[in-house]
């Protein structure tokens, strides 16, 4: 029987059977660590890629709308309902096994969108590996994230999500004042922006980064499960920004998101100001003269990228 996504959907296949003579069989080296591969006996069709040695994305190769990672099944829950069933310009800071963009593709399958990962080699692994979508459907370029989100056009993106760590952490030159500001310059009007933002008690981070997005979104909500939102663990939360009145504030979503199978909270209004408290929106350190002038030539010498629109 066909797989199905959580409404009862027929989920679109995939192209590739649920096993692959390419796949390693251990780590593999990339640029900046390992990636590897790992299959469980009770997922026959799914698989998780590791990245030095962290669970980094889950793909299901039959049901491409299978999000086993909590915090995806609540950012996906946010951008079905954008703009529902019309195609998107979605941006992806963080690829790994592009786990998400697979999800977009089949849920909305005339969308354009470009995957940004850091390490050099692992683009070209996980297009070997896995039935990806291809040019001009999903882009997936090597890069910084905040670098190559500064080269995209204004007003360009319906949506973008940052998905970026170093370890257990977000790195925080993703998580700025200045690179939030620079994220809705890229969005078009109304569009969202969501983050994945891990976080261990007192939820530091966490709310600072939610102070964050409010200094630069009309409208900002958090995501998580009760537990993690009372600061009980180290875990995952999703934040949303968006100039859009509406979208943040339906009582479809709330539904949706109790409806998890991990049952998840909305943080919306007063609740979202209560749990930022006194948090201060996170702010660009001040660079030194030379790092300044090494970054300014940098650019200078860059040529312009052939992708860096959404087309």
């Amino acid at each position: 029987m066909a797989a199905r996504d959580r409404s009862g959907r027929r989920a679109p296949a995939s192209h590739r059977p649920p096993t692959s003579p390419t796949w390693p069989s251990g780590p593999v080296a990339i640029s900046t660590g390992t990636v590897e591969v790992v299959r469980a006996p009770d997922d026959p069709t799914g698989v998780t890629v590791l990245v030095n040695g962290v669970p980094s994305s889950h793909l299901d190769l039959v049901d491409p709308t299978r999000l086993s990672f909590e915090y995806m099944q609540q950012m996906a829950a946010v951008v079905d309902r954008l703009m529902p069933r019309e195609p998107l310009a979605v941006v992806h800071l963080g690829a790994a096994g592009c786990a998400m963009a697979r999800y977009v593709h089949a849920t909305r399958p005339a969308s354009r969108q470009i995957a940004i990962e850091l390490d050099a080699t692992l683009p070209e692994l996980v297009r070997a590996w896995f039935d990806l979508p291809r040019a001009p459907a999903l882009r997936i370029r090597a890069g910084d994230a905040r670098s190559e989100l500064a080269t995209l056009p204004d007003a360009s993106a319906d949506i973008v999500i940052r998905d970026v760590f170093a370890g257990d952490s977000t790195p925080e030159h993703v998580t700025t004042l200045e690179f939030t500001a620079d994220v809705a310059r890229v969005l078009r009007p109304g569009g969202l922006y969501v983050a994945n933002c891990a976080d261990r008690p007192p939820l530091a981070r966490a709310r600072a980064e939610t102070a964050t997005l409010a200094a630069v979104f009309a409208d900002v909500a958090v995501i998580a499960e009760p537990g993690q939102l009372r600061g009980r663990r180290y875990g995952n939360l999703v934040l949303a920004g968006t100039n859009d009145p509406a979208l943040l504030r339906s009582a479809d979503l709330d539904r949706a998101l109790r409806s998890l199978p991990a049952p998840s909270r909305l943080l919306r209004d007063a609740d979202v100001v209560a749990f930022v408290g006194s948090a201060q929106p996170i702010l660009d350190a001040a660079p030194q003269p030379a790092a300044a002038a090494s970054a300014a030539a940098r650019s200078k010498a860059a040529p312009p990228s052939e992708d860096a629109a959404l087309r």
